[in-house]
Formats: structure tokens, C-alpha cells, sequence
């Protein structure tokens, strides 16, 4: 069942990643007269790294010998959360003088917003894979996740310059950190 389940994944997933490339694509052809954002282009790589990870961590799933059409959901709806936190950084069509700065502060509520719904339902995708057995709950799951709710919420609210700014560099630091801290690499060993 994983592996038709996992088609669908990959292929919502695989479309966050395109679009933010596609994104990034548009930011360089126009670069003579957009106006690029560092904290933008910072949360672009946050968010690409984090359906990465996510994309990677589904793996466990395949060890389930058995699915019904609640977990077949809820992993479905949980790729397509990815999808359209990766949508919300970039508009379908931009033009060339586009200003990502003021764009990033308009779309700031819904897309901490997305996230702060992303890590509520990693939350019960996480337990679930341990109520099932197929991976023990990290050690520093709770403080991680706790952490990045509470700086997705403080984003979705805050004007601070400063405050996105130093959001940007921590949310990367934090998933990375935690990643070097738990088994995520070790997944498929």
C-alpha cells in the first residue's frame, strides 16, 4: 500500500520543491529588476529543506503492513500542507520589478500560519509512527517541536524586521541541529 501511497506523496511534494525552484528560477532571469529579500530567499531554502526532510522521514510508513483510508488521508493531507507553504513564497506569476519584501510581510500570516497547522500535524504523524511501532519518539521531539511552534506563531504575528530576520537563521540552525541529534539519517539503514 506504501508504495502507491508514496506516488501520490512524491508527486505533491515533488511539486513544492518545482515551484519553489521555479521560483528562485524567475528571481534569477529577473534579477536586473527584482527586488530579492534575503529573509525571502532564506525561507525559501527552509522550506525546501523541510519537504526534503519530511519527504524522507515518510519512508518509515513503509513499514506499515496494513493502512486504512484515515492514515492514507492524513499523510495525503500532510504532503499537500507542504505544498502550499512551499506556494504561498512564490505568486504563479510575478512581474520583472516584483518587491519580495513587502510581499513576504503580506503573506507572513498565512504562511507562519501553514506552518504552525505543518508541526500540529507532524506532531500526530510523529506519534503515530511510534504508536505503531515503527519509530521511537525522539528524545528532543517534544522541545524541538514546541520551539518551532512558538517561533511560527511569534512570525505570524511579528512585524520585526530583526525578529524574521533572526527567525530565518534559527528555524534552518534548529532543523538542522535536530537532525544531527535524531536518526533521520539512519532511516533507511
Amino acid at each position: 500500500m506504501f508504495e502507491y501511497l508514496g506516488v501520490l506523496i512524491s508527486v505533491v511534494m515533488g511539486l513544492g520543491i518545482t515551484h519553489l525552484l521555479t521560483g528562485i528560477s524567475k528571481v534569477v532571469q529577473y534579477r536586473e529588476t527584482t527586488r530579492v529579500y534575503w529573509v525571502h530567499i532564506m525561507w525559501t531554502v527552509n522550506v525546501l529543506l523541510y519537504i526534503v526532510v519530511i519527504w524522507w522521514g515518510m519512508f518509515w510508513w513503509s513499514s506499515l503492513p496494513e493502512w486504512n483510508f484515515f492514515q492514507f488521508l492524513f499523510v495525503t493531507l500532510y504532503s499537500i500542507l507542504l505544498f502550499l507553504i512551499a506556494a504561498m513564497l512564490y505568486p504563479w506569476d510575478f512581474p520583472h520589478d516584483f518587491e519580495f519584501e513587502a510581499y513576504f510581510y503580506r503573506i507572513r500570516p498565512w504562511f507562519f500560519g501553514l506552518q504552525v497547522v505543518a508541526w500540529l500535524i507532524d506532531i500526530r504523524e510523529t506519534t503515530f509512527k511510534a504508536d505503531f511501532g515503527l519509530r521511537d519518539l525522539p528524545e528532543l521531539y517534544i522541545l524541538f517541536v514546541a520551539t518551532m511552534l512558538a517561533l511560527c506563531l511569534t512570525a505570524a504575528v511579528s512585524r520585526s524586521k530583526a525578529f524574521h530576520a533572526f527567525a530565518a537563521v534559527f528555524w534552518f540552525c534548529a532543523v538542522l541541529g535536530y537532525l544531527g541529534s535524531t536518526t533521520l539519517a539512519r532511516i533507511a539503514g
